[in-house]
């Protein structure tokens, strides 16, 4: 049976696509390949099927290595409406994330008592972490990094005395931590962070900010549910 050459050419584009579309472009250019196989071209059709598998070989190590991708789920409503419970994310490996950010990271040890490294006013955020970190994974927004002064007001925080967007309404509930007028100072190498649900997290307010080398990565994409996919 005749092989037609835009069906090869279309079998080694698809492999060359793989580097960057990694299975979405390997497994279509593999069908093809054994397409032609079946037509009679076993060389060109292996050619096709082994380009494809070393492009999502490269594809896989460019992501899993050099990028450092993991992929993450939701645990609890301390994102929303950000991020839902349920949700499904992919991160790529960082310890210098921006502030914006949605980061994955070992919380100190204090997150596990929901308590402070330093002692400070009833009116601020805890100024330093204890101990840590712990093995768990927690997700957070960074609001401020090394050097800034963070205060809160209503569920509204300012950084260096500038307000970062508006009030998130989860605050409006009954929130006590929402309440920290008196500026502390982030720690150099230190992150801030907070979740967009003030009023249901737990966070770098009550036990501090969170080092560098304890960041895993930065949210990237969401893939689940498929209905809200997209970046982050």
């Amino acid at each position: 049976m005749r092989v037609s050459r835009r069906l090869v050419v279309a079998g080694f584009a698809l492999a060359g696509l793989a580097l960057v579309l990694g299975p979405f472009a390997a497994l279509p250019a593999a069908v093809v390949g054994c397409v032609v196989v079946a037509r009679g071209r076993g060389g060109l059709g292996a050619a096709i099927i082994v380009t494809a598998v070393v492009m999502w070989a490269a594809f896989a190590f460019v992501v899993l290595v050099v990028l450092e991708a993991r992929a993450f789920r939701i645990p609890s409503e301390a994102m929303e409406p950000t991020l839902q419970l349920g949700d499904r994310f992919v991160t790529t490996g960082t310890s210098s994330p921006q502030r914006g950010d949605i980061a994955t990271f070992n919380p100190p040890a204090g997150a596990l008592t929901d308590s402070c490294g330093a002692r400070h006013p009833a009116d601020s955020a805890c100024p330093r972490p204890r101990g840590g970190p712990v093995e768990l994974t927690f997700v957070k927004r960074v609001v401020a990094v090394g050097g800034d002064r963070v205060s809160m007001s209503g569920g509204a925080v300012r950084v260096n005395g500038r307000l970062q967007g508006p009030p998130v309404d989860a605050a409006k509930r009954d929130c006590p931590s929402c309440e920290l007028p008196r500026e502390i100072t982030i720690p150099a190498g230190h992150y801030f962070m907070l979740g967009d649900n003030r009023a249901l997290s737990s966070d770098s307010r009550e036990w501090g900010p969170v080092r560098g080398d304890w960041i895993i990565g930065v949210a990237r994409f969401r893939y689940w549910p498929p209905g809200r996919a997209g970046g982050l």
